[in-house]
């Protein structure tokens, strides 16, 4: 039987900031994979409780594993992935064991939205005789530690365990949630340590990959009287405790109806992006480790909400951000714990305003209602921000004379191409960058709507701008100009963010011919099956594979790897200038979109991953699950009417591929 990729991932998102995550193979290759990894401040202050497990069923010829780890030095063990027959996403993670003839064992595993709870559940698909038993026994693994580091044995790890009827409670450190264990088992306390697992993801990362956890027993169940069904959640004193049976059913109708109310995997996809913060929403900017960033915040919610009809939640998601503006500027992060956040991006604020224009316009066409007050609040904050990006702000960002936007300081990355090598910024991209500008361009005539002062600012800056950033020699736009603050000096490297200016935010900066350049230029050199190239291949400094340690792959990250996420603005610009018929409209979908349908199966199941190789096969890369990759995917298809049943089939097919290498 085939041995099923532990490169593919799936993702169950709770809501709150916490997520249950694995591969297919169910072999851990990520510190991150867990079955109970809650954020005890949503959505931040994620922790590790349960790792994962070991399972095996037990007859009268003897014990099978359902389960394998990988151990030092690339040792697999137990041998349960050869046993997977079956795996389907939908409707949430299940698969199929073949234990032996006649005897098929289904697994599931989904997470209850809004209650942090994980539900495993485990059942005989084959009838059994009377007198056959098929006994469950299975394993935990804990840990109880930040979900960014890796866990070792220790002297005060703790595997003592409180019970009381069909629930046991493990705590291995103060100051760390509890976990409450719920389950129709015979629990027997057997604290061991399990030494040096390995994670091969965070192997190839160059980061630390071995890991011990603490197990404090077995679970067992007798699958021959029926489902075993195991209940994690961290502990909480005002969670009610249900009859176990009736609450895993309730959680599981609840969850399958709440699942199937949406139109498509994709839109389903979409909603584990969107999580409380407080009292309010933010968005996830993607799975395992980000958080919720601005930027990323504002491009990806034009899909996750506007797209798909969730105006009310993106509205109420800009209102709470725009409480946070500080001298103009929003912040761009929030770090893990209670720190300050950062504002350290001169786009964040631009894209902000981008939101709220896509917002404003929706409400005009009758798509949603914007009532008065929270536009006012809207449309106030829009002013803050021109206002504070005129006069000048931080890290040297203001409105220069030629009514461009100059930005930047040494040793600060503030676009989105802000990777940084130690102190030393990769792509600082100081002085006037061309996305910045087509988004401030794009800001001022959005605010001129209503607020005639900025029709002068508007003028000057467009009439710059097409004065000043067409490349002749290269039928394109500059990507930098006044460089390092230096008046005249360009940056000719040709990159994507020039998509920008000729209709990828829905306005063209430049006369037809020049837009119609600039995308035939961008098609050749920087158009891959899955987004555009972040440095076109016969640049000096091209990457074309994102692999190794942090710094190697930080040098990458803007050097010629692939991002999904610029497919949205490609085609929206493409269609600018090619037209909107639906001969075009169908062309685009068959030429850019359905490539990138074809590998979302790559990575993060029914999701989109943040970036591939710049080079064929475009070898997915960074995070597996992220939100504008998807949000942008969601806004194009609707931009081209696609069919959205097609994103309904997305991770049911049956999985039996073979083990791919790792990335």
């Amino acid at each position: 039987m085939n041995q099923v990729s532990d490169n593919l991932e799936w993702l169950e998102a709770d809501g709150l900031g916490g997520f249950a995550s694995g591969t297919v193979s169910g072999i851990r290759t990520r510190r991150y994979h867990a079955l109970l990894l809650p954020a005890t401040t949503p959505p931040t202050g994620r922790m590790v409780l349960v790792n994962g497990f070991d399972a095996w069923i037990e007859t009268t010829q003897g014990r099978v594993a359902l389960s394998s780890q990988r151990y030092v030095p690339d040792v697999i063990h137990p041998d349960g992935s050869t046993r997977i027959e079956q795996f389907r996403a939908e409707p949430w993670p299940t698969w199929t064991y073949a234990v032996a003839p006649g005897l098929r064992v289904q697994q599931e595993i989904f997470v209850a939205h809004g209650r942090g709870t994980v539900v495993i559940a485990w059942r005989l698909l084959d009838p059994r005789h009377d007198d056959e038993v098929a006994r469950l026994i299975v394993r935990p693994f804990l840990s109880g530690r930040d979900y960014h580091s890796t866990h070792h044995e220790n002297g005060i790890c703790r595997a003592a365990a409180g019970i009381d009827d069909d629930a046991v409670t493990w705590r291995p450190y103060d100051g760390v949630p509890a976990v409450v264990s719920r389950a129709n088992a015979h629990y027997a306390h057997a604290p061991q340590w399990y030494r040096r697992f390995q994670y091969t993801a965070e192997q190839a990362r160059g980061l630390d990959f071995v890991e011990d956890l603490m197990s404090p027993g077995e679970l067992t169940w007798d699958l021959s009287t029926g489902e075993a069904l195991w209940l994690l959640q961290a502990a909480s004193s005002d969670e009610p405790r249900a009859p176990l049976v009736e609450l895993t059913s309730e959680l599981r109708r609840t969850e399958r109806a709440r699942r199937s109310a949406f139109p498509s995997s994709l839109h389903r996809a979409a909603d584990a992006y969107l999580v409380r913060r407080g009292t309010g929403r933010t968005v996830m900017a993607g799975y395992p480790w980000f958080t919720d960033w601005g930027r990323d915040t504002f491009i990806a919610l034009r899909g996750l909400c506007f797209t798909t009809g969730r105006f009310d939640e993106g509205r109420d998601i800009l209102l709470e951000w725009a409480d946070l503006l500080s001298e103009g500027m929003l912040p761009n992060w929030f770090p893990d714990g209670n720190v300050e956040p950062e504002f350290n991006a001169v786009d964040a604020s631009l894209w902000f305003v981008i939101a709220v224009r896509d917002l404003c316009a929706a409400a005009d066409r009758g798509e949603t209602r914007l009532d008065p007050e929270p536009k006012t609040a809207l449309l106030r904050a829009v002013s803050c921000i021109l206002d504070g990006y005129t006069r000048g702000t931080r890290y040297g960002i203001h409105a220069d004379a030629d009514g461009l936007l100059a930005c930047g300081e040494r040793g600060a990355a503030l676009t989105w191409m802000d990777a940084r090598v130690g102190e030393r910024a990769i792509t600082p991209r100081i002085g006037k960058p061309v996305e910045v500008q087509a988004l401030w361009l794009c800001a001022l005539a959005f605010a001129a709507g209503w607020e005639s002062r900025w029709q002068a600012a508007y003028g000057r800056g467009h009439l710059a701008f097409n004065r000043r950033f067409w490349n002749d020699q290269r039928q394109c736009l500059y990507d930098v100009v006044d460089v390092d603050h230096q008046p005249g000096a360009v940056d000719a490297s040709l990159r994507p963010n020039q998509i920008y200016a000729v209709g990828g935010l829905g306005t063209a900066l430049v006369d037809a011919n020049r837009a119609r350049q600039v995308v035939q230029t961008v098609e050749a050199h920087l158009l891959t099956q899955v987004g555009l190239r972040s440095l076109a291949p016969d640049e000096p400094a091209y990457v074309a594979h994102y692999h190794g340690g942090p710094a190697e792959r930080d040098a990458a990250y803007h050097q010629g790897t692939t991002w999904p996420y610029l497919i949205g603005p490609f085609v929206e610009a493409w269609l600018a200038v090619h037209g909107h018929d639906d001969g075009r409209r169908q062309e685009a979908a068959d030429r850019f979109v359905r490539p990138l349908m074809d590998h979302l199966s790559d990575a993060g199941i029914g999701h989109v991953f943040e970036v591939a190789d710049g080079e064929a096969p475009f070898t997915p890369g960074g995070c597996p699950f992220q939100a504008w990759s998807l949000g942008e995917l969601l806004r194009v298809r609707r931009m081209l009417g696609l069919d959205e049943r097609h994103g309904a089939a997305l991770g049911a097919k049956r999985q039996t591929a073979p083990r791919s290498s790792q990335r």
